[in-house]
């Protein structure tokens, strides 16, 4: 790994132009490919999301990886680094300008507020990048400068690395409680324990009165009651559901079908036993 002994950049007057693109190509082949100012395509990110395909990531994933190494190579074209020659030095600068600076606005777009949703609670999106956003960046660089190391295309030593303890992981542990990751990366910031978001009870039960007919409340009660996310209900459709009827062997073991997320495929979740059948009858079994 080459190493700088120069002056780093000054990251306080330091712009970073939103040059180039995560271009979404349609192609089922290679979903995304990322650009540069001129419109060439990198082609060190190419192979990596090539990498990520082979190795059964879906597309949603490429395109976050992508988006994560945009920011990187933006901010390498800022300080005319090549991303073979990268050390901790632009490892740790850029680290410095994720966490400090604000985020490059488009022309003529205003600065946004990170105003919480007032059902949900979830914080909009902000002028500073979020803790989750440095964090996933963190580990899509160390992954594209691991795998770039590994073909003998990159960098000898990953410019993201992981921390050093000086002792073997775990040496000294505790058989009666759980194993922890011991080792993170270097640069990846400490993420605070959140309370799960949830729509609260009074606002679910005015969205569940607004409904018109007694086989739309059996609908929302049993998908509901799968516990699913909002992201795998919102995505299913008719040929999802697996209703039973009443009358067969396998009434009451209904399920929904869900795409779960990170590429972990199509999967069933259970609802409470019987929901759908035993709100509809309840309720009078017709409209």
């Amino acid at each position: 790994m080459i190493e700088r002994h120069g002056e780093s950049p000054d990251l306080r007057s330091l712009d970073v132009p939103r040059v180039g693109s995560l271009l979404e190509t349609g192609d089922v082949w290679e979903p995304y490919r990322l650009l540069d100012s001129a419109g060439t395509v990198a082609e060190p990110v190419a192979v990596y999301l090539k990498d990520l395909q082979g190795i059964g990531r879906p597309a949603t994933t490429q395109r976050s990886c992508g988006m994560g190494m945009l920011r990187w190579f933006r901010f390498l074209w800022a300080v005319e680094a090549p991303w073979e020659q990268a050390t901790r030095d632009e490892a740790r600068d850029f680290s410095r300008w994720i966490q400090i600076s604000d985020k490059p606005k488009r022309a003529g777009a205003h600065a946004a507020a990170a105003v919480p949703n007032p059902v949900t609670g979830k914080a909009g999106p902000g002028r500073k990048y979020a803790p989750a956003t440095r964090g996933h960046s963190e580990s899509v660089l160390r992954g594209f400068y691991d795998f770039h190391r590994d073909a003998g295309s990159g960098p000898m030593v990953n410019p993201f690395p992981l921390v050093r303890r000086g002792t073997r992981a775990n040496a000294h542990h505790n058989l009666m409680n759980l194993y922890r990751n011991a080792r993170s990366g270097l640069y990846r910031p400490r993420h605070v324990q959140r309370v799960p978001r949830c729509i609260p009870d009074e606002k679910f039960n005015e969205v569940f009165a607004q409904l018109r007919s007694h086989r739309d409340r059996a609908l929302v009660a049993f998908w509901v009651s799968t516990g699913a996310r909002a992201s795998e209900l919102l995505g299913a459709n008719y040929d999802d559901s697996a209703f039973p009827m009443a009358n067969s062997a396998e009434f009451g073991l209904g399920n929904i079908a869900v795409v779960h997320t990170a590429g972990a495929g199509i999967g069933e979740v259970p609802p409470e036993g019987g929901m759908f059948w035993q709100k509809y009858r309840l309720w009078g079994g017709s409209g």
